[in-house]
Order: C-alpha cells, then sequence, then structure tokens
C-alpha cells in the first residue's frame, strides 16, 4: 500500500496541471513559463483619474452582469455616467466594494450595466449571474 501511493504521488508530480501550479506558487526561471502573475500583498490602489467631471452625492443603484471579458481592467459600463469617471461599486448584500473607473454606456439611468471581469472577481460575486450594485461617484 505504501508503494501504491509513493507510485501515484510520483506519476502525479510529473502532470503538467501539477507543475504549471507549482510554478505560479514558488515562481519558475525559465523562459517558457507562460503561468499568470502570482499575486502579492501590495496595497491596491485607485485607478488613475480618468477626467475631471463632476459626479454625485450618495449611491445610485444599478443591476449588471458580466461585460466583455477580453477588455482589461477595473470598469462598469453604466448609463448612469455621462463621461468616464472614477468610482466605487459596492454589493449592499454582502458589502463588498471595489474602485472602478464608469464608462458611459447608451440606454436609460435605470437601465442595465456592464461590470468588468475582474471588477466581479474583486467583488466575488458569480460571473453568471445579475448583481445589484450601489454606485458611488468619488
Amino acid at each position: 500500500m505504501k508503494y501504491a501511493l509513493i507510485l501515484a504521488c510520483a506519476l502525479v508530480a510529473g502532470c503538467d496541471a501539477v507543475r504549471s501550479t507549482t510554478d505560479r506558487v514558488f515562481g519558475n526561471s525559465s523562459s517558457e513559463s507562460t503561468a499568470e502573475p502570482v499575486a502579492t500583498d501590495v496595497p491596491e490602489e485607485a485607478p488613475e483619474l480618468v477626467a475631471t467631471a463632476s459626479g454625485w452625492a450618495g449611491a445610485k443603484t444599478t443591476v449588471a452582469g458580466l461585460g466583455d471579458p477580453n477588455t482589461p481592467g477595473r470598469w462598469l459600463q453604466t448609463p448612469l455616467v455621462e463621461t468616464e469617471i472614477n468610482g466605487r461599486v459596492v454589493v449592499p448584500r454582502t458589502g463588498a466594494q471595489v474602485y472602478v473607473a464608469l464608462v458611459p454606456a447608451p440606454g436609460p439611468d435605470g437601465g442595465g450595466s456592464r461590470l468588468s471581469l475582474e471588477a466581479m472577481r474583486a467583488l466575488l460575486v458569480p460571473f453568471d449571474e445579475l448583481v445589484e450594485l450601489e454606485v458611488y461617484s468619488d
């Protein structure tokens, strides 16, 4: 039984999935690595100031789904803004919040919004569901 366990561990250690995971965790010095960057404990900074437009006081509510997953960054496409400004979104159900760029989108003020993949990950919300958000212009 001991030999079977040792043999299984040796076989699993040779798998590409295990090697790529350990490369991401411990770093890889080879130039052929295509592993994703490892998250660090560096404090997160707010996005750069994108416009000097004034926002609003208080919170506005919108319902958001997943936006284009190929567009990088933390952003919320919403009809609540007319020009691109910095803002903050909060999930009232959990209290999770993240700073994003508020990007104008066509539609009525009560219309839906689209949230970036990175922002959804930061808020810990499911990608395949609509989520209610409170939007603040900071």
